[in-house]
């Protein structure tokens, strides 16, 4: 019997090592092909080759929505003549199920599909789009390719390979944190095809690519290297302007960060509209683990564009912190089309905001004023909001339409909470540890490419640091009880007050009294928002729709430009608004005059050696 066994193992080997001489070809990745030279009607073809497929028919989607959006986009809108196509070139049948879902039939015998697509940022309101999420399509001049916006996915193969061939004008060159596979020459040479291997699905929507004429620059802060690409259409800036303060600012970060940031490269996109034009409106950033794109309006002043950059780059660049480094299921297997969110955005983005503001007083970019200031100005904004909706309630359903207007308050309370959270482990530590070596504790336990469990994350904070802390997340973040702010300050030796300070016709501080409607572009005043002496004197209310300034209209497109105008008023003007409010049209008049309104700020009170200390520590680290 062994030696039958034995024999029967022989031949079992030799047909083994006889089988494995015969290597089976290599499986192709997924090519998506944009054609960026060939523009029609302002729209880019893109043409998706799977290898081949099996079934009997297959989906094909492009995202209802991508990671960091936190809102229903539907990319899906902007494409427009689908096509399948067999191997002989001849159309196969399909049908669209939804605004972002097309069933191909018969799919064994897809070749390829081929459609065009459409750009955001040159349609009235942008269709609802945040800007840096968006794309541009201007030919020979600027592309912005949020992939997620051009490039979609099959069914069951997102996980699949991706091969992305760009090809475009010689004279335009990408800005991205990918890095280039090879560029081919066209037949001709005014083209060139840029080649790009990524890994999987998610690869493509996190490299955004910015093509524009050479604009960019490069330094390395410590083992990073770190890229800036600025497209300015009238000129007015240059990536060799950006990069001072950009550079001070991440190198300021990397050393708060310390050992816990394994970036190797990082790409920053600066996309400056012309308010002057139809062009991008919505005005701020979107994170990527590896690059970030930001848009602002190139008429900024600029120590006003420094400003913005640092406060907006910053908070972006944290976000290799989580949720790149620590993250739930819920954003690792992310589902573009049928998403399932994760309660803990007070995390992902609380925290990140927190830090972009924290870091700045630890490295002594701003004083210790600042940092309070920015704080209070937080508290503020955030009671104009249900202060008892427990976050991770809140978080799970921000897609839902009754929980998505509370998405902004992420960045007010949600900070807060971080704050909050930082000097309540500053306090249990004796001023040793706080939110920052929790976060480190998070990353070396998960990293990038191992998600949490959502339902145990704070279980696992609670034993990575004291008991007490189960309790601060049943009341003020699970829970519906309302962060007693002058019981945190108190620990470090501050209190509130409150002040009068002067703001601007529109603005106090970073905190707008207008906001606009993206489906019918119309402004409007806030709801449930303190009001400036300026505005009230007007008779302004919370609702009313705003039509013209001095016989001037305005809508979302020209808001920036509204506001600007606003800031060259001469005191003693008379100018008047006409809004309209519950359906009737009113003739609102003032005169102009230093618009004041009554805030609170925090202050120092050094009277307990004990909470000096710990606020040194807290501040200081």
């Amino acid at each position: 019997m062994k030696k039958i066994l034995y024999t029967f193992a022989l031949l079992g080997t030799l047909i083994s090592c006889k089988t494995t001489q015969v290597q089976p070809e290599p499986k192709q990745p997924i090519i998506a092909s944009l054609d960026l030279v060939n523009i029609e009607d302002d729209k880019v073809k893109v043409s998706i080759d799977p290898d081949r497929l099996t079934a009997e028919e297959i989906r094909f989607y492009i995202p209802k929505t991508v990671p960091g959006t936190y809102s229903n986009d539907d990319y899906g809108k902007f494409i427009e003549d689908f096509t399948a196509l067999d191997y002989k070139g001849n159309e196969i049948e399909f049908r669209q199920e939804n605004e972002n879902t097309w069933v191909i039939l018969n799919a064994a015998e897809l070749d390829k599909l081929t459609y065009f697509v459409n750009d955001t940022y040159d349609i009235e309101g942008e269709e609802g789009v945040f800007s840096p999420s968006g794309t541009n399509i201007a030919k020979d001049e600027n592309f912005v390719l949020n992939l997620h916006g051009f490039v979609g996915y099959f069914e069951n193969l997102s996980e699949e390979p991706y091969r992305l061939e760009i090809t475009r004008p010689e004279a335009i060159i990408p800005g991205t944190a990918l890095s280039l596979e090879e560029i081919t020459n066209g037949v001709e040479t005014n083209y060139q095809t840029d080649i790009f291997l990524v890994n999987r699905y998610f690869e493509v929507i996190d490299n955004p690519i910015m093509y524009s004429l050479p604009d960019t620059t490069s330094f390395m802060v410590e083992d990073m290297e770190v890229l800036v690409n600025v497209y300015s259409p009238n000129k007015k800036y240059s990536s060799k302007d950006i990069k001072p303060g950009i550079e001070k600012m991440i190198s300021a970060q990397k050393r708060f960060l310390g050992d816990i940031d394994n970036t190797g490269k990082y790409a920053i996109l600066l996309y400056l509209s012309d308010t002057e034009k139809q062009d991008a409106r919505g005005f701020g950033a979107l994170e990527h683990h590896t690059s970030t794109v930001v848009v602002l309006p190139e008429m900024m002043q600029p120590e006003q564009l420094q400003k913005t950059m640092t406060d907006v780059v910053s908070h972006e660049f944290f976000h290799i912190l989580t949720p790149l480094n620590i993250h739930s299921e819920e954003i690792h297997y992310f589902d573009y089309n049928d998403p399932e969110m994760s309660q803990h955005l007070w995390m992902y983005e609380g925290v990140t905001e927190y830090f972009a503001n924290l870091f700045q007083v630890n490295q002594g970019l701003i004083d210790n004023e600042e940092f309070y200031n920015r704080m209070s100005e937080k508290i503020e904004v955030s009671q104009n909001f249900d202060d008892t909706m427990p976050f991770t309630e809140m978080s799970k359903n921000i897609l839902e339409p009754e929980y998505k207007d509370s998405y902004y308050n992420v960045y007010q309370k949600g900070a807060l909470i971080g704050m909050a959270l930082d000097i309540k482990l500053r306090e249990l530590s004796g001023g040793e540890t706080g939110l920052l070596d929790l976060m480190k504790s998070l990353s070396e336990k998960y990293g990038k490419n191992k998600p949490f469990d959502d339902e145990k994350l704070i279980e696992v904070i609670v034993d990575l640091s004291y008991p007490e802390i189960q309790k601060f997340f049943d009341k003020y973040i699970t829970g519906s009880t309302s962060i007693p702010y002058n019981e945190f300050f108190k620990k470090v030796g501050l209190v509130e007050e409150e002040y009068e300070t002067n703001t601007g016709y529109f603005l106090a501080g970073q905190t707008p009294y207008i906001d606009g409607n993206p489906d019918t572009g119309e402004l409007f005043f806030r709801e449930n928002i303190g009001f400036n002496s300026f505005l009230n004197e007007l008779g302004i209310e919370g609702g009313d729709i705003l039509k013209s300034i001095n016989g001037q209209e305005y809508n979302i497109q020209t808001a920036y430009n509204m506001v600007m105008t606003a800031e060259s008023w001469e005191e003693g003007e008379e100018v008047t608004f006409t809004v309209v409010r519950d359906g009737e049209e009113l003739s609102l008049t003032a005169t102009t005059h230093q618009p004041t309104t009554t805030s609170t700020r925090i202050i120092e009170k050094d009277d307990d050696n004990a909470q000096v200390k710990l606020r040194e520590a807290w501040l200081k680290g």
